[in-house]
């Protein structure tokens, strides 16, 4: 029996219908991603297992309890948002204690809880800190540390890394994975980041306009998109009309209405080798942009755009302007 599961859920504001239907289930101890673009109704969803949002419609339950009209602080979910919210005239060791006492907790179990939230956060020697004393790493990790410590049944993250740089935001990545697995606390995360989703996730669910687009594990949400927007949303694809495609290979798919090529399967060699499974045609260089070791060209090949990405090597590089060969194995291009 699923951990969690939400059934026929529908959300309106208004007239407009923000969740349409959404059915999900997630196991006890996943962490789950919640992806997708602006306003597709991620956040909203999460909302609603939380309590802060009233559902116009379905059911959602909790370890087997119906929790759809509990209120939220008896639904034991720990909550980060995108802004952390820390109370500015508490230090880090009242922050993260807050939620004990609340409770009730004993004192001398407030101290120890918080001592352990505060090692598995690495905030050792930061007790006494106010939060305008904390970079905005710290502070994330105080939020973090404030929802755990209650010891929550499930933990929702709502795009908590957004705010911050590129450098620190994997750094984090790997500490809430790592805390989460040594918990093993049920997780789910609100995202519109591709490549956050794949580091992080057992499970995506790919959002779009109030519905669930595709549900998998991060390789198969990356190799298997089942749709046009799944394909363009993660990998970057390569995606051609029937006909398009028909232009450049000579072969046409019936069963399709396009196709999808992710950019590092698309080879490039400066001579012509024939290689068997494989639809090859030439192209020329337009365009091309580092991203990291990888080196993405744009090329122009019968009128159609392709992206190749290739390892930034600088014995295998071509300039804008060059002709080059173009293979494409046939177990590569996926049919929409």
């Amino acid at each position: 029996m699923s951990y969690i599961k939400f059934e026929n859920v529908v959300k309106k504001f208004g007239d407009n219908m923000v969740l349409k239907g959404i059915d999900l289930e997630i196991e006890r101890g996943d962490f789950v991603t919640l992806l997708g673009p602006s306003g597709c109704g991620k956040s909203t969803l999460l909302r609603c297992l939380s309590g802060l949002e009233d559902v116009s419609g379905g059911r959602i339950f909790l370890d087997g309890r119906d929790i759809t009209y509990t209120e939220p602080s008896k639904r034991e979910i720990g909550m980060v948002f995108q802004q952390y919210s820390l109370f500015p005239n508490m230090n880090v060791f009242d922050n993260i204690a807050f939620g004990l006492r609340m409770k009730k907790t004993p004192q001398d179990e407030i101290a120890a809880k918080v001592r352990r939230a505060v090692e598995m956060v690495a905030l050792e020697g930061r007790e006494n800190a106010m939060p305008s004393e904390l970079s905005g790493g710290q502070q994330q990790r105080v939020a973090l540390a404030r929802s755990i410590v209650t010891e929550p049944k499930v933990l929702l993250l709502d795009e908590p890394l957004s705010a911050i740089d590129a450098k620190l935001r994997k750094s984090l990545q790997k500490e809430i994975r790592r805390i989460q697995r040594d918990m093993g606390i049920t997780t789910v995360f609100v995202t519109h980041d591709q490549d956050e989703a794949m580091v992080m996730s057992d499970v995506i669910h790919l959002f779009n306009a109030g519905r669930i687009e595709q549900s998998g594990t991060p390789i198969q949400m990356y190799t298997k998109p089942a749709s046009t927007f799944a394909a363009s949303f993660i990998g970057n694809y390569n995606i051609l009309s029937n006909r398009a495609f028909s232009e450049l290979t000579g072969v046409s798919y019936s069963d399709s209405n396009e196709v999808a090529v992710r950019p590092e399967t698309v080879e490039l060699s400066q001579d012509f080798a024939p290689v068997d499974g494989a639809y090859q045609f030439d192209g020329k260089i337009v365009d091309q942009t580092p991203r990291g070791n990888v080196l993405r060209y744009r090329i122009l090949a019968n009128g159609h755009e392709i992206l190749s990405d290739t390892l930034f090597r600088s014995k295998a590089l071509f300039a804008n302007g060059d002709t080059v060969h173009i293979t494409i194995m046939d177990r590569n291009c996926i049919r929409l």
